[in-house]
C-alpha cells in the first residue's frame, strides 16, 4: 500500500473533475466547491490546492451566486497553461430561470488573474442565431493533450433539450453576439461547432443516435483531431444500448467551414459540417457500461480506447478498443465491480480507478493489477475519478471525511513513484 495524503480539510466541498486536474507542472490541482456531484447550480466556487504544501487559493467566485445560480463545477488545467476551465452558469440565472443543462457555458480563468473570466463559447438563443454560436449549454469540457481544442457535451435551449450531443471549440475566430436586454447572449473567444448528429428516435438496426456522450480526445497528435464518444442507439430488436463512435474532424476544419452556414433554426440544432465523417467502432453483446457513469479515455498514441462493460460473470470491467481496428481487449479481471471513471497514465501503460472500496492501477499490457490503497467501508470509499499528475508519478481523487459540521468530500494525493 502507499501512503494517503489529505490536501484539503476545511468544512466545504473539493469537488475533482473526472480528468486534467493536475497543472502543467504538477504543483496544484483544481477543484470546485461542490460537496455533491448534483450541486454545480449552488456552487461557486472554482479553487487550487498545492500538492506539496496544502495551500488553497481562489481562483473564482461567482458575483451573486444563489441556490439557483449561476453555479460553476468540473475545472480542468490546460495541459500546456496555467489557464483553468470550468462550467459556469448563465450570469442571469434566479428562481424562474435557474441553473440547468441548457443554460451553461465554458469559462476560463488565468491563474495569474484570479477573479477575471474569459466566456470561451458564445452563446445565442434568438433568431436567426449566430456562427459559432451555440443556443444551449455546454459541459464537460476537456482539452486536447496540446491545449489547442476543447470538447464538451451540448443540450440545445431552442429546440428539444433531452437531444444531447458533442461538440467542439476551435481556436482563431472570435464570435460577436448581439446583446440581449435579459443576459441570455455573451461572445466567445472560440468558435463552436457541433460534431455529432443525433435524432430523437434512432431507427433499429441503423447506426442512427439518440444520444452522444461523454467522449474522448482519441491520441495526443495535433495532426489528427478525432474523437471517440458514447453513442445510443437501437438494435434490430428496438433496444436501447450505448456503442462507441468515432469523429474525424479536419485539423483545418476553422478554415474549410468559413462560409458554411452552421447556426440551425428554431426547429432544428446546429449544423454538424459534412467534412466531419463518422463510424461506429463497436459492436457488442450488450453495449458499453452505462453505471458507472465515465467518459471514456485514450491512450497518449491513440492505439487504445478504455471503457467499461460487464464481464461474462456480470461484473464492471476495464476493456479497450483499437480505433484502428475495432479489436476489444479485456484490461481488468476482478472478482468485483471497477466503481468509477479512470483514467490512463501518462504513458499509456496503466490505467487507475476505484474498485471494491480502493484506489487500483492495472498495467494495460500485462493485466498486473496492484491496489493502491486499503479497502474501506462504503462510506469512507474513494469518489469519482482517479486523476494521474503529468509527471506520472501521483495520483489525486476524494473521499468524504467526517468533521464537526458534516461530512466533506477533501482531496487526497497519492505518491506512487
Amino acid at each position: 500500500m502507499y501512503k494517503e495524503i489529505q490536501l484539503t480539510r476545511d468544512a466545504s466541498g473539493h469537488c475533482l473533475n473526472s480528468t486534467q486536474c493536475f497543472s502543467p507542472d504538477d504543483q496544484w490541482i483544481v477543484f470546485d466547491g461542490r460537496n455533491d456531484d448534483s450541486q454545480i447550480g449552488s456552487t461557486g466556487t472554482i479553487a487550487m490546492v498545492h500538492t506539496g504544501t496544502g495551500e488553497i487559493r481562489t481562483l473564482y467566485k461567482v458575483p451573486g451566486q444563489t441556490a439557483y445560480g449561476p453555479g460553476v463545477g468540473a475545472a480542468t488545467f490546460s495541459p500546456v497553461a496555467d489557464r483553468v476551465l470550468f462550467i459556469h452558469g448563465i450570469s442571469n440565472a434566479g428562481k424562474d430561470s435557474p441553473y440547468s443543462i441548457t443554460r451553461r457555458t465554458g469559462v476560463a480563468v488565468d491563474i495569474a488573474h484570479p477573479q477575471k473570466p474569459i466566456f470561451l463559447d458564445a452563446r445565442d438563443v434568438t433568431a436567426p442565431y449566430t456562427n459559432g454560436a451555440l443556443r444551449g449549454g455546454t459541459h464537460a469540457h476537456t482539452w486536447t493533450a496540446d491545449g489547442e481544442w476543447i470538447s464538451f457535451t451540448y443540450n440545445d435551449a431552442v429546440t428539444e433539450p433531452g437531444l444531447r450531443t458533442v461538440g467542439i471549440l476551435v481556436p482563431g475566430r472570435q464570435v460577436i453576439v448581439s446583446p440581449d436586454e435579459k443576459g441570455e447572449h455573451h461572445n466567445g473567444e472560440m468558435f463552436a461547432m457541433l460534431v455529432v448528429p443525433v435524432v430523437a428516435q434512432a431507427v433499429p438496426g441503423s447506426d442512427e443516435v439518440e444520444k452522444a456522450f461523454d467522449e474522448t480526445w482519441i491520441g495526443s497528435s495535433k495532426n489528427r483531431r478525432a474523437i471517440a464518444y458514447q453513442g445510443k442507439m437501437r438494435d434490430e430488436n428496438g433496444r436501447l444500448k450505448t456503442e462507441i463512435f468515432v469523429a474525424e474532424i479536419p485539423s483545418d476544419i476553422l478554415e474549410l467551414v468559413a462560409e458554411t452556414d452552421l447556426r440551425g433554426t428554431s426547429t432544428s440544432l446546429p449544423v454538424v459540417p459534412d467534412l466531419i465523417k463518422h463510424h461506429r467502432l463497436t459492436f457488442t453483446e450488450k453495449g458499453v457500461s452505462a453505471t458507472p457513469r465515465h467518459w471514456l479515455r485514450s491512450n497518449a498514441g491513440g492505439s487504445q480506447i478504455a471503457f467499461l462493460m460487464e464481464d461474462k460473470e456480470g461484473h464492471i470491467q476495464l476493456f479497450g478498443v483499437s480505433p484502428a481496428d475495432g479489436k476489444i481487449t479485456q484490461f481488468t479481471r476482478h472478482g468485483f465491480s471497477v466503481q468509477g471513471p479512470f483514467n490512463f497514465s501518462p504513458d499509456g501503460k496503466k490505467l487507475a480507478y476505484t474498485a471494491d472500496n480502493s484506489v487500483f492501477i492495472t498495467e494495460v499490457m500485462t493485466g498486473k493489477t496492484e491496489r493502491i490503497t486499503p479497502k474501506t467501508e462504503d462510506d469512507d470509499r474513494p469518489v469519482g475519478a482517479v486523476n494521474w499528475s503529468n509527471n506520472g508519478k501521483m495520483l489525486c481523487y476524494n473521499r468524504y471525511v467526517d468533521a464537526a459540521e458534516g461530512r466533506f468530500l477533501q482531496v487526497f494525493l497519492v505518491r506512487v513513484d
